[in-house]
């Protein structure tokens, strides 16, 4: 297959590849990615045609444009060499076609006019006669120059042939400081988008979303042109408010609304209110019909996670006011705490009965930056674990997992059997923090590194460093558990030194030192 330069976007990295891969299902193509690197935005994939490569661009969000490799060089002699070696038989193609060059560079400064005409002029043996065209030309070459930090030269050169930019702009359509209607966990549209794609959304099927809120998941995958719909246990984040929603606009607001601004009001079958554990969806593993399931449950930790239901059991007054009320405009169910281990559970055993055969859930949640994170991605004898994308925060981070629900042929059904004995079993708990784990740590484990760099301020202005000093390596101390190590043992021989009983001293330090090796890994 001919080989094609991706120019990705350097952002979201570990999306990128499976962005890729997912864009070239929908497409119908094979894809083979040669060359990928985190660090660089340059992708050496191999592609069957100029059209896949189209297809694959005009609705990526992580690629800024595809070109057909004509050649590559760590030095511009080496790149000249490698393109008449591999495509002198393509240069009659265009020996009299308009025509452009540019010239990219990343990380490096931007090329003078001098520097790109001598640099273009040395690809004059291409044999190029028609006429220089800036803009629509019938070819547009560009030379791009991957340059290291504070590189002077370039430690690795492309010479590509345009075929298409892709489709990043929608994330500007979808910007959330233009939509209508949005609440204060809205998902960014970027990454909305980038979940639909993912999620192999198209023109044909069919898209849920539990945990539907104002609809911005939903409304990324009828971008794409996928039939979609949600529920919320709350419904009046579907329902909406009649206030405004946004400075000088008026009127109800609302998730139709939404998809009424951006034209896919006819792709949008509405929403209703329900949890997972309480749908009134039909569930038959027999009879799937959704082709995808797209959702971010909620992490309980603005408020603990809830489920529809009562924490005790009601008596038969309290049912009869229940019963008599729930019709009532306003009328607010009871909820009781819920488990976010049994909710991930519970995500997935929906998406095993609904899912059609090659189904996708695409479902983020959020986990510590420990080293064991691999370890509590929830997991189903009937899916498949597809990509894990990691999104990083400044102490915790969340994951994009995407399954593929199996065919009945590729299932032990033992191990089925078995997932559903444990899943009865949920954890024994009757506050939120009780049941949600990354609650508790978020609000526990974080504040109490906070004042692990307290202690370690003290210890170090006890030992005759200055404030300001300290206070500044605390910070870098936060920044990498690496760096966390290093200080603190520096912390260790500084507290001996200064209070002259090593033993004492030194256990002490250890003793930080454990509680920032922990605590820092959160």
């Amino acid at each position: 297959m001919p080989a094609y330069l991706v120019r990705l976007a350097q952002i979201h990295e570990s999306f990128r590849k499976a962005e890729l891969h997912a864009l070239a299902e929908v497409a119908g193509v094979e894809i083979e990615i040669v060359e990928y690197d985190d660090d660089s935005p340059y992708c050496i994939v191999n592609l069957p045609s100029d059209a896949a490569a189209k297809a694959i661009a005009s609705r990526a969000m992580l690629v800024q444009g595809i070109y057909e490799l004509w050649g590559q060089g760590t030095t511009y002699d080496e790149l000249r060499a490698h393109v008449k070696d591999t495509t002198s038989a393509k240069w009659p193609t265009y020996e009299h076609c308009t025509f452009n060059f540019r010239i990219e560079r990343y990380r490096g400064v931007q090329a003078t006019p001098e520097y790109t005409h001598t640099t273009v002029d040395s690809f004059r043996f291409l044999g190029f006669k028609g006429k220089w065209q800036f803009k629509n030309p019938d070819a547009s070459f560009r030379i791009f120059e991957d340059h290291l930090l504070d590189a002077k030269q370039p430690h690795r050169l492309y010479l590509g042939r345009w075929i298409a930019d892709s489709g990043r702009d929608a994330k500007n359509k979808y910007d959330l400081k233009k939509r209508h209607y949005i609440s204060t966990t809205s998902m960014d549209a970027e990454l909305a988008l980038l979940t639909a794609n993912i999620a192999l959304a198209a023109p044909g099927k069919l898209f849920y979303d539990p945990f539907m809120g104002t609809g911005g998941f939903p409304l990324a995958c009828a971008h794409y042109g996928a039939i979609v719909t949600g529920s919320d246990i709350d419904g009046r984040a579907i329902r909406g408010t009649g206030g405004s929603a946004r400075r000088g606009q008026t009127g109800p607001k609302n998730v139709r609304m939404n998809f009424e601004q951006y034209g896919t009001a006819s792709q949008y079958l509405g929403g209703f209110a329900s949890d997972l554990t309480n749908t009134p969806l039909r569930l038959d593993a027999h009879a799937p019909w959704l082709d995808g399931i797209v959702c971010d449950p909620p992490y309980g930790i603005r408020e603990g996670l809830k489920v529809l239901g009562s924490r005790d059991l009601t008596t038969p007054e309290e049912k009869a006011v229940h019963a008599k009320n729930y019709q009532v405009e306003g009328y607010v169910p009871p909820k009781r705490p819920y488990s976010f281990t049994a909710l991930l559970d519970d995500i997935l055993a929906f998406a095993v009965l609904a899912l059609v055969p090659g189904g996708r859930l695409s479902m983020w949640m959020p986990t510590a930056n420990d080293a064991d994170v691999e370890l509590i991605i929830p997991s189903h004898p009937s899916l498949e674990l597809r990509s894990v994308c990691v999104q990083a925060f400044n102490k915790w981070s969340r994951r994009l997992l995407t399954y593929r629900k199996r065919r009945a042929s590729e299932v032990n059904e033992e191990a089925v059997r078995a997932l559903e004995e444990r899943r009865r079993e949920y954890e024994q708990g009757t506050r939120a923090s009780d049941l949600n784990d990354f609650r508790r740590k978020y609000f526990e484990g974080f504040r109490e590194f906070e004042d692990m760099k307290k202690e370690f301020i003290r210890m170090k202005v006890g030992a005759g460093i200055r404030q300001e000093e300290a206070s500044a390596e605390a910070d870098l101390l936060e920044e990498t558990q690496a760096s966390a190590r290093e200080k603190v043992d520096a912390a260790k021989q500084q507290v001996q030194a200064a209070t002259k009983t090593e033993e004492s001293a030194a256990a002490k330090a250890e003793e930080l030192n454990e509680r920032f090796k922990v605590e820092s890994s959160i």
